[in-house]
């Protein structure tokens, strides 16, 4: 298997652990950010243990750090605020923005071929939430679709960091996401056994485990190839809530699934042009 391949393999790797952060988030009897806030301070703690990462005082660190942050904080609020689907389709908006500014940011070309697997995963998404995306929750909505521009932010700078920068990045990130709420949350009370339980795994392995994966990933694989990869997130969300609560997806989301997938294993497999 090549480097890029292993890449592609670490990313959906993460993409499938992110995915279990909406039923994760919802399930946690706690104000957005102080679950936000909880759940960095935990995944902090894994990843400086795990990269033992220094400071990089580059802008290109800072800006990836800022990113990070700022996607994971406003992805926590506008999953309580909107629907679960609505937060995770919304936010995978960011993709369009990679696209776009992967050749400025990057340098790297403009592939036909990642258009047209981008448009068409973006069909999928959409047959996959008929009948989810509620019209309540409109601010939810708007937050979840800026979370999307920070997520496009934070691929693009931690493939411009790439290696040890990303590492520490995505560690750091974590601490500043726990210094800043933490002021806006102390007060919120002592969460309960089961909360805490959850908010464990949401942090040690939905995103610690997930952005380990992801930042390696991301060593040997294009920013555009990257986002693409990752929509596999919102195709298992659905997954996750059939394994834990029994609700069977709709004919519509298998169908959405399956062309996702399907345009993802047409990218990745297929010959570059």
């Amino acid at each position: 298997m090549t480097a890029e391949r292993r890449g592609v393999v670490a990313i959906a790797g993460a993409a499938l652990l992110w995915s279990t952060g909406g039923i994760g988030i919802k399930a946690v009897a706690a104000p957005p950010l102080a679950i936000a806030c909880w759940r960095s301070a935990i995944a902090a703690v894994a990843l400086i243990a795990f990269f033992r990462p220094r400071v990089r005082p580059t802008p290109a660190f800072l800006g990836a750090v800022v990113c990070y942050a700022a996607t994971l904080t406003t992805f926590v609020v506008a999953t309580k605020w909107t629907t679960a689907a609505n937060a995770i389709f919304l936010q995978y908006s960011g993709v369009v923005w990679v696209l776009a500014l992967a050749p400025v940011v990057l340098g790297e070309p403009l592939r036909a071929r990642d258009a047209i697997a981008i448009a068409v995963a973006f069909g999928g998404m959409a047959l996959f939430f008929v009948g989810k995306l509620d019209a309540p929750g409109r601010t939810g909505d708007l937050v979840a679709l800026v979370s999307g521009v920070f997520f496009a932010g934070l691929v693009l700078l931690l493939r411009l960091e790439r290696g040890p920068g990303a590492e520490a990045a995505v560690s750091w990130g974590n601490v500043l996401t726990m210094i800043v709420l933490l002021p806006f949350v102390w007060g919120d009370g002592v969460v309960d056994a089961r909360s805490a339980a959850i908010l464990l795994f949401l942090g040690t392995v939905q995103i610690a485990g997930a952005y380990v994966l992801f930042v390696h990933g991301l060593a040997h694989v294009g920013a555009t190839e990257a986002a693409l990869v990752g929509m596999l997130e919102p195709v298992a969300n659905p997954v996750w809530v059939f394994l834990v609560l029994g609700e069977r997806p709709s004919i519509f989301a298998a169908l959405g699934g399956a062309v996702v997938l399907g345009a993802i294993a047409w990218r990745t497999l297929g010959e570059r042009p």
